[in-house]
Formats: C-alpha cells, structure tokens, sequence
C-alpha cells in the first residue's frame, strides 16, 4: 500500500512538472512571437549628446550599470557607445578622455528597433548581427530605451524558474587547475 501511495505521488509530481514545462514552452513561443519589448523589457538606458567627453561617459556606464551609452544629437539618436567600442577603438591608443567627445568613438546610426517590435524580433536581429545591445526608439528617431542580450536571458529565463531556480551553488565542472600543475 505504501508503494502505492509513493508511485502515485511520484506520478502526480511528474505529471504537474510536465504540465509546468508545457505551460513554459507554449507560453514562452506565444510571448517571443507577441510580447513587445516595451511590454517585456524595461531598461530606459544611458542617454548622452554626443558632444559629452569620453570621460564622462565612461564614468556614467560604470556609475549607472550600463555596458552602452545610446548617443543623441537634438533629441535624435544617432549612435552608441558599447563596451566594445571601448576595447576596440579607445584601448591602447592616446586619448584625451577629458576632451574628445565620444561622437568620435561611437558606432554611427545603429540598427535600431521600435519599441513595440517583438521580443523573438530583437532576439533575431542580436543574434544574426552579433550585437549585445540594441536601441530602441520611437517614430521620431528619439531613444525609449535599450535592450541588452542579458535583458532578453533574465526575461526568458522567468519561463523555466523551476530549471533556473534549481540549479546547484556550484555546477560539476571540470578540474580547476592545469593538469601536472
């Protein structure tokens, strides 16, 4: 009777975990294919003229969290200013910080999206163009925001709590020195 009672415990655990990991799945396509991101993912992000120095920039992105700057002129977007760009136009070479605008250090016009565009939309278009952050702007080219490839996981990740919540402090990995070390 005992064993009864467990195997039907297990079977119903099973089943209500099932049913978990389908209501997750169906819900996480209806939501990639219909939430918009204005909807799904609130970041208003980091908002600088391009005229501001490199400088305060960088002072801003490490104060406020941010790994870009969304760069305007008048009001209107006309680049940003990634992390990335810091390595790979600013590190390494002899730069007033205090002086040079980062207008000189930006990536110029962006692949923007609107903020109603789809959250499987913006995971698309980060994928297949290998950015991590995407601005988002309204009909007059003015930025509402930004979204972060970490922005999307964090988001995604709310459909699987059980899968993401469950995991141990410490995954099994591999060995933490060099082998003959």
């Amino acid at each position: 009777m005992a064993g009864d009672d467990e195997a039907r415990a297990a079977r119903e655990d099973t089943e209500a975990f099932d049913d978990d990991e389908q209501r997750g799945s169906s819900e996480l396509g209806s939501v990639l294919l219909h939430e918009t991101l204005k909807n799904a993912l609130s970041n208003r992000g980091l908002v600088l003229d391009e005229q501001v120095p490199l400088a305060e920039a960088l002072r801003q992105m490490r104060e406020q969290h941010q790994g870009c700057v969304l760069v305007t002129r008048d009001g209107k977007l006309t680049g940003i200013f990634t992390e990335r760009d810091v390595l790979m136009k600013v590190a390494g070479t002899k730069v007033d910080f205090e002086h040079t605008p980062v207008a000189l250090y930006m990536t110029r016009n962006p692949i923007r999206l609107p903020e109603d565009a789809s959250v499987a939309y913006a995971l698309n278009r980060m994928c297949v163009e290998g950015f991590r952050h995407v601005p988002l702007t309204d009909e007059q080219s003015r930025p509402v925001g930004v979204v972060s490839m970490r922005n999307i996981i964090e988001y995604l990740s709310g459909f699987f709590p059980k899968d993401v919540l469950n995991l141990p402090p410490e995954p099994i990995s591999g060995f933490r020195s060099r082998e003959g070390a």
